[in-house]
C-alpha cells in the first residue's frame, strides 16, 4: 500500500511505501535566519512528517544536504550534530546546488524507515 502526505498539485510532501518513507526536500520558512537557524526548521519540519508516517530522526536511513553556500557547511552540521541521535546516525550527503530560492541556504530530502 501506499500513502501520499501534503499531497499538492505538484507534488506530495512524503510519500510511504513498503514501510519506507520518502520525504521531499524540506526547506526553510523563516529565510531571514542564518544557515544553522534555517536547518534547524527544516529539521523540525523533517521531524514532523516523520510523526505523520509512525517513524522518526533514529529511523532515518539516508539524508541528502543542499547547501546554497558550501561554506554554510559547518553552520548547518551545528544543527545538524544537535538533531541526530548519536550512534544512529544515517548515511548522508552534502552538496553545493543553486536551489530553487536565493533565499534559502539549505534543502534536505530525507529516506526513512517506518517501524
Amino acid at each position: 500500500m501506499m500513502e501520499r502526505f501534503d499531497v499538492g498539485p505538484r507534488m506530495s510532501e512524503m510519500t510511504v511505501h513498503n514501510k519506507v518513507a520518502y520525504l521531499s526536500g524540506q526547506v526553510p520558512e523563516d529565510t531571514s535566519q542564518d544557515i544553522t537557524g534555517q536547518t534547524r526548521q527544516v529539521l523540525e519540519e523533517i521531524d514532523k512528517l516523520l510523526m505523520l508516517a509512525a517513524s522518526d530522526k533514529q529511523h532515518v536511513l539516508r539524508a541528502e544536504v543542499f547547501l546554497a553556500d558550501i561554506a554554510d557547511f559547518d553552520g548547518m552540521n551545528q544543527a545538524w550534530d544537535e538533531w541526530v541521535v548519536a550512534g544512529m546516525t544515517p548515511a548522508r550527503a552534502t552538496v553545493e546546488a543553486k536551489l530553487a530560492h536565493a533565499e534559502w541556504k539549505v534543502e534536505i530530502v530525507i529516506t526513512a524507515a517506518v517501524p
